[in-house]
């Protein structure tokens, strides 16, 4: 059957739907059937019948199809009637507080008061979407709701002000928050059900001019398990990372922006090196993903466990793979030098602009460059650019300025993004990875001893390798994505200072 096509409105409760496997839904040519999962009992078809009210034929589908079906079919949202709802009928916040389960399922929510309805209507809404961030932005005379979907934020509502207190409150309820604190920053998180996926929410809120501003970063569980071959990486770049990573020590760095994925990449790598035989921690800020057969840590400022601390007390739990989120201060720095030196194998993440930018940032905060030259294997440097929809895009023939900035050939053929429902008219659906990766080799050993300029190491380190610029020129050639997504990331003058 068409499991890409489903009825708009479901005619059976979502509760019967889940329990008895059975569904309503488009088949071939758009007749509808009776979607049921195998085992389903004659009862529940003879009713299934009965309440959609006229003969209707019955088609088996696998379980996986019946699970991705029921998410599609009942997720679907209507956030404009959600909205009228909320704004006729505020919610008293004594109400929205009580009887709080910790996981709760939100196609199966009882309760339809009109706001409770809106948040669920808009996490749906975000991740039927592929939303990775939730903005709930509050302003003088609007309450602004904008999803970050592939890297770009996209205004989807726009609510009067009065809401912005009720339905802030009502998140920091989910997420265990004080609701009468409303002057500090407040972190949280909750966790719900949508259908058969189970979803992680991050709550950030920041108090603003008109009221509390709320961020919501949302965590499916059922995506950590990304492989490095998924990464994006080409077929040469992938097998020295493995190489790397197969060393018994050494200091292997992801670097870039935030939002570039290196906490992704991090995670590819983790699970390839969690294979029952290493005892591998972490400590992160924060755990984004639960990873099993990993000791995480997460840091807390509050109580003294900043990256430093908790590296220094994984160290003595007899690791043989660390991970540290992100290298922000001398003192972690130092620790995760000494770490490589006493033979462990240490991931983590800088934030600079190239691969061998990581290595004079670590220099300025005070690493000598003989123990970085001894300790640093590999640099990979990272970005992601927005996958142009495959339905519509469009080929074109560039100018000579547009491949000049990429460094590509004439006769070169691009594609630009169109827009079609199938990608909400955005043009790009997905992202890519884009990467450059520095080995450290004899000659760059002795380039980074000898305190060599960040030019310099980058002339050497990329006469045979590709730098982002390149890489981004090759998914530009191949189709994958455009001209202006690769250059917004990465521009020429980045590619000559590396």
């Amino acid at each position: 059957m068409d499991t890409e096509q489903t009825v708009s409105t479901p005619p059976l409760a979502y509760t019967f739907a889940r329990l008895h496997g059975v569904l309503v839904a488009e088949g071939q040519g758009g007749a509808l059937v009776l979607a049921h999962r195998p085992g389903v009992s004659r009862e529940a078809l003879l009713e299934a019948r009965r309440v959609f009210g006229s003969p209707i034929r019955p088609e088996q589908i696998s379980a996986d199809e019946f699970t991705r079906l029921i998410s599609k079919t009942y997720a679907q949202s209507d956030l404009s009637r959600s909205a009228d709802a909320a704004i006729g009928d505020p919610e008293d916040l004594s109400q929205l507080a009580s009887g709080l389960p910790k996981t709760s399922d939100l196609l199966d929510d009882a309760d339809d008061a009109p706001v409770i309805r809106l948040i669920n209507g808009i996490l749906q809404e975000a991740i039927r979407s592929r939303t990775s961030d939730i903005h709930v932005e509050p302003y003088e005379e609007r309450l602004s709701v904008r999803f970050r979907i592939d890297g770009s934020l996209t205004e989807k509502l726009s609510l009067p002000a009065r809401l912005s207190a009720v339905l802030v409150s009502r998140v920091k309820v989910m997420a265990r928050l004080d609701i009468a604190n409303k002057r500090v920053p407040q972190d949280g998180r909750f966790s719900f059900n949508l259908g058969e996926r189970q979803i992680d929410v991050r709550v950030s809120t920041l108090p603003a001019r008109h009221g509390e501003r709320l961020v919501m970063r949302i965590l499916e569980k059922d995506s950590q398990g990304i492989g490095l071959s998924e990464l994006g990486m080409d077929e040469e770049m992938l097998i020295d990372f493995q190489s790397m990573l197969a060393r018994p020590n050494g200091i292997i760095l992801v670097t870039g922006p935030t939002g570039s994925g290196k906490t992704t990449t991090l995670y590819g790598a983790l699970s390839k090196l969690n294979d029952g035989t290493r005892n591998v921690l972490t400590v992160e800020d924060p755990v984004e993903y639960a990873l099993d057969g990993i000791g995480q840590t997460q840091v807390n400022d509050k109580v003294g466990m900043s990256f430093a601390a908790g590296l220094r007390a994984i160290l003595r739990q007899d690791p043989d793979v660390v991970m540290v989120g992100e290298i922000r201060d001398p003192e972690t720095a130092e620790i995760a030098v000494q770490a490589a030196l006493t033979g462990h194998l240490v991931l983590s993440t800088v934030h600079t602009n190239s691969a061998v930018a990581a290595i004079a940032r670590l220099r300025d905060m005070g690493v000598e460059p003989f123990l970085l030259s001894s300790t640093v294997t590999a640099l990979v440097a990272q970005r992601l650019v927005r996958r142009l929809c495959e339905n519509c895009k469009q080929p074109y023939t560039p100018t000579p300025s547009e491949r000049a900035e990429l460094g590509v050939e004439k006769g070169a053929t691009f594609h630009k993004s169109v827009g079609c429902m199938q990608c909400q008219n955005i043009g790009y659906q997905g992202r890519l990875g884009l990467y450059e990766m520095v080995i450290n080799d004899d000659t760059l050993r002795q380039m980074i001893h000898d305190s060599a300029s960040e030019t310099d190491m980058g002339a050497y380190a990329f006469k045979t390798r590709k730098t982002l610029l390149q890489s981004g020129a090759d998914a530009v050639l191949k189709g994958d994505t455009s001209s202006e997504e690769v250059l917004r990331v990465c521009s020429a003058q980045t590619s000559e200072t590396i």
